[in-house]
């Protein structure tokens, strides 16, 4: 019975020429034409084998390399659909760029540019002139330098200015980011030697002035951008530190995170500290992130004094850490927006998501819950909690209304994540429900969409 299986099954010159599979070619390479081809045909040469498969048919082994080559001709990174209620989500790519700054980054990356040439003069140009004096009109500051992540930018001032030296830092401030990411591992890593002060919940000014000694080369502040202590506290303020600083002539630097350039405090929001602020405040270097709360592309930015810029742009690690063509074609429309705090709110996503109208969420989860109902999905409208994400604004959350489905919630959030569009919703309360708050209007039909194909086919 195996044997005559076997017989029956086609080869792969044989698969090629039939004209279902001959379409599927035009959209994908060659080698993973074939290989989709190969693996199909594996697959019920194995089934065989174990006895699995009993019978053969011709339009069945079709249709399972159809499935195989269509999964092979989509691409790894794809696009998802956020029904989360977290608007800066680090496992969905953290901020969404505008639309001005992604035409830019096309432009850009598919002709020849002058990322290192001087069109003016005709010679060999830095990278970092292109957006450096944007950097320091939007912030205040008098020089910048970027890398490709906060990370990197820490990692380079700790090499630069505190290598083989000891960096003070609060007890309280020594942070871990996603993945197990922590600021201890970075400044060994870049040769400087950790001293902690203060306590988790209390550190004083005396404590940074008794610590410092021959060796100290750094009072380095981080912000708890993704944790906060509350109770009996006492930190040591911005310029608290630069004036430490300055007296016993020791760099201050500040690990600032989420590169906030917008005082959300006045849209009614918590306040978190700006970059401008820091900057005001005579902290020497301030690293942050390009994406987050900046709603850029992946990128660290240093800002700060002058003579300090200058020593980073001379070391040799910067090549290694140095930011792309692409950060830079999407970095710069960005921040051109904040020489107008009104458009950058209206202009970048991550911005007009979080200070949007709770109001036109509703309207978005309600024109959701409408066209569900039409194709009898019993379903209903749930109030949420949005969150910023992106290990920003800890414990701040934003009210927002989503559509809860009716059904296993488990199955249902698979089913919705593995799908095409792939969508990923949460579960609250043993419900699964799609928030809207990060879900663009032209996103409601295509989730309205795979909803009732999920629900037609349980």
């Amino acid at each position: 019975m195996k044997k005559e299986l076997f017989k029956q099954l086609p080869k792969v010159d044989e698969i090629i020429k039939i004209p279902e599979i001959i379409e599927l070619s035009k959209n994908i390479d060659y080698f993973n034409f074939t290989e989709g081809i190969r693996d199909g045909i594996d697959h019920f040469r194995q089934g065989i084998a174990r006895g699995i498969i009993t019978e053969l048919h011709l339009k069945d082994v079709v249709e399972t390399i159809k499935n195989i080559i269509e999964k092979k001709s989509q691409m790894n990174l794809r696009n998802v659909i956020n029904a989360t209620g977290t608007l800066v989500h680090t496992n969905l790519g953290r901020s969404l760029i505008s639309e001005k700054a992604a035409k830019n980054v096309v432009d850009v990356i598919t002709s020849y540019n002058n990322l290192e040439y001087n069109l003016e003069e005709g010679i060999r140009g830095s990278r970092y002139d292109h957006i450096e004096k944007l950097i320091c009109t939007v912030t205040g500051a008098e020089a910048a330098v970027l890398t490709n992540n906060n990370a990197a930018a820490v990692m380079l001032a700790l090499n630069e200015f505190a290598k083989d030296g000891e960096a003070v830092v609060s007890r309280g401030e020594l942070v871990e980011i996603g993945g197990s990411f922590r600021v201890p591992d970075i400044m060994k890593i870049s040769g400087t030697k950790l001293v902690e002060v203060g306590t988790t919940n209390r550190t004083h000014s005396k404590d940074y002035k008794e610590a410092i000694s021959e060796n100290t080369s750094m009072l380095l502040k981080i912000h708890t951008s993704n944790y906060k202590i509350v109770g009996f506290t006492k930190e040591v303020t911005n310029n608290e530190l630069a004036e430490i600083g300055r007296e016993n002539n020791v760099l201050t630097m500040e690990d600032l995170g989420s590169g906030v350039l917008v005082d959300f405090g006045k849209y009614g929001l918590k306040k978190e500290p700006t970059v401008q602020e820091s900057i005001a405040s005579g902290i020497d270097l301030i690293t942050f992130s390009g994406d987050k709360l900046l709603g850029g592309p992946q990128a660290g930015i240093i800002v700060g004094k002058k003579k300090y810029i200058d020593r980073l742009k001379k070391n040799q690690l910067l090549r290694a850490l140095r930011v792309s063509k692409m950060a830079l074609a999407a970095l710069e429309p960005t921040l051109r927006y904040y020489l107008n705090e009104r458009e950058a709110i209206e202009k970048i996503p991550t911005l007009k998501m979080i200070l949007e109208d709770t109001v036109k969420v509703k309207e978005r989860a309600a024109k959701l819950l409408e066209i569900l109902q039409k194709n009898n999905v019993k379903c209903r409208l749930v109030e949420t909690e949005a969150t910023i994400g992106g290990g920003s604004m800890p414990g701040e959350t934003i009210n927002s209304y989503g559509v809860g489905i009716e059904g296993n919630p488990v199955e249902l959030e698979r089913e919705f994540r593995s799908g095409t569009p792939h969508i990923v919703g949460i579960i609250r309360n043993n419900q699964f429900i799609l928030d809207a708050k990060a879900v663009k209007d032209s996103e409601i039909h295509p989730v309205a969409n795979r909803a009732v194909d999920i629900i037609k086919n349980k």
